[in-house]
């Protein structure tokens, strides 16, 4: 967490990344040119986040999905999406310790991840919950409509007060439909954490989060929104992960749903 401060604070004074330079001189997606994109085949591994989907359907991650270390993740992350490397060691450690491994020696496919409540979750606003579909490397196409469609910015872009929204829309609908629904404190910071990835490094486009999330492709000419000269760190993004948290009203039957997770007692 010192570390990452620091970079914060060396954020604040540093001068933004151009626009178009994002990504590293000799990476992948520099300039925005992405390595050719090639939907997964039979066998190959995917998971329920879009984001390592893409990297491995642009072979960024083997595009088999499988046989990944966690250090290739941590360096195809921060170059891709400009994490800070405090951001970027992080969560591939974090998936590490879940699944009992090393980060440093070992590895993984991306289906793995997958573990229920590890860091996949209930009511996401991509994947149907693992009760009702276990399948989490698939899509579901009417939650990525339903999430698009409710963007009130300019040209129709999300923005924090729209994924608070749909975000309590959806853990009702969850929490109504999934007999084995359950969503941590944790889980809850987790997910709104995913939703404010979708305004830091895409902006809240509907043109680039429709092709990211329905196809998991990067766009031609895309770059991250997120342009500090060391990324995005943990301090930083904070804020406006606590915005979508805190604005989120979860609704069950037209009547709202207290925090605790318990539905409020009748006078």
């Amino acid at each position: 967490m010192l570390w990452d401060i620091g970079l914060t604070l060396f954020n604040m004074v540093a001068p933004l990344k151009p626009a178009g330079s994002v990504v590293p001189a000799g990476f992948p997606g520099a300039g925005g040119l992405w390595p050719e994109y090639a939907p997964p085949g039979p066998g190959d591994s995917r998971c329920s986040c879009p984001g390592l989907n893409a990297l491995a359907n642009h072979r960024i991650l083997p595009h088999s999905g499988r046989g990944i270390s966690f250090r290739d993740l941590h360096a195809a992350v921060r170059s891709t999406y400009n994490f800070a490397p405090t951001f970027s060691f992080y969560v591939p450690n974090y998936i590490a310790g879940i699944l009992g491994r090393s980060y440093w020696t070992d590895k993984f496919n991306l289906s793995d991840i997958d573990v229920h409540n590890g860091i996949e979750h209930d009511a996401s606003l991509t994947r149907e919950d693992t009760y009702l579909k276990h399948d989490q490397g698939q899509p579901s196409l009417p939650l990525i409509h339903e999430l698009l469609a409710c963007g009130t910015g300019p040209g129709g872009d999300l923005t924090a007060e729209d994924l608070s929204r749909i975000m309590g829309r959806r853990r009702a609908d969850a929490r109504r439909t999934n007999p084995q629904y359950s969503l941590s404190t944790f889980h809850k910071l987790f997910s709104s954490s995913n939703s404010a990835i979708l305004l830091k490094m895409f902006g809240g486009s509907q043109k680039d989060l429709r092709t990211i999330l329905l196809e998991e492709r990067l766009p031609t000419g895309w770059q991250s929104s997120e342009r500090h000269q060391m990324g995005l760190t943990m301090t930083a993004f904070q804020p406006i992960v606590m915005r979508i948290e805190l604005g989120i009203k979860e609704e069950v039957d037209g009547s709202p749903h207290s925090r605790g997770g318990e539905k409020p007692k009748s006078s």
